[in-house]
């Protein structure tokens, strides 16, 4: 593979959009933080092509974060390519994640999460919005001490956060869904019940993140209600697919009452310390 020059863009672009059930992350720092700026979030690619057109893409952000879109995993160069980088996870299909982790020399390095998903994903012509209590809100409406807390608790229940930097990372989200306006609270009257969010947004499709309902109102379908009506406000703003990463066996089932199907796997890797790549 070799690095990707900035005429290389648009290229690298088609080839992400093709396939952006499984590349909404590129493709939304690409929209958002640009081509190799000193956002933490701004990308830079490396590439492979055979007769003039790319068949491999892999994106690193400027925090480190892998983002493979590599269908033939032909990655030779790419560890050269990366010499000296720190890499702070790997996030993509697990198929391609696991050639990432062989060609970098990465299989096995610690890390504080290192799991496959369900990957899901569902037409919202077919989403089947679930009766229940409550309506949603922007985030921003809903009484912040208890929003604050749920995203704590997220960070250390399903991304598994250091509990010494889970309240600094659910406070600096909380700043940049309630800005986006990218994540709702389902509220009974004044009292909160569960939270959805898209963590990525394209004009015709969102990527579910950031689900959420306390222990306390759990198995009452709170969630499902919560991201069902977020779901059809995005298909009545023209939304037309929706696509997520299933963590665990129940909330599996409870999307796919909601209509999503499996359609893959996702892997999504965050090492406990920054990995520097030898050449």
């Amino acid at each position: 593979m070799t690095p990707a020059e900035v005429e290389d863009r648009a290229d690298i672009q088609q080839f992400l959009k093709d396939r952006q059930e499984t590349s909404m992350f590129p493709l939304m720092n690409l929209r958002d933080h640009g081509w190799d700026s000193d956002a933490p979030y701004a990308m830079r690619f490396w590439l492979r092509r055979q007769h003039g057109a790319v068949t491999d893409v892999v994106g690193v952000t400027n925090a480190g974060m892998i983002m493979p879109q590599c269908p033939t995993c032909d990655l030779m160069g790419l560890r050269d390519g990366l010499a000296g980088r720190q890499i702070s996870g790997i996030i993509g299909l697990a198929e391609q994640a696991g050639c990432v982790k062989d060609a970098l020399g990465l299989r096995g390095a610690p890390a504080t999460l290192d799991r496959d998903e369900p990957l899901m994903t569902l037409k919202l012509r077919d989403l089947a919005v679930p009766d229940g209590v409550g309506e949603i809100v922007p985030l921003a409406e809903a009484p912040k001490a208890n929003i604050l807390r749920w995203m704590i608790d997220y960070q250390l229940e399903a991304l598994q956060t250091p509990a010494d930097q889970a309240e600094d990372f659910a406070a600096g989200s909380y700043e940049r869904y309630c800005e986006r306006g990218s994540h709702v609270a389902l509220m009974d009257g004044d009292v909160p019940l569960a939270m959805s969010g898209f963590n990525a947004r394209l004009p015709e499709i969102v990527q579910i993140g950031g689900v959420y309902t306390p222990p306390a109102g759990r198995n009452r379908g709170l969630a499902r209600r919560a991201l069902g009506l977020h779901l059809a406000q995005a298909r009545a703003e023209g939304v037309l697919r929706s696509v997520l990463f299933s963590a665990s066996e129940a909330a599996r089932r409870s999307y796919e009452a909601l209509g999503y199907r499996v359609a893959g796997s996702w892997t999504l890797c965050l090492y406990a310390e920054p990995q520097v790549i030898d050449g």
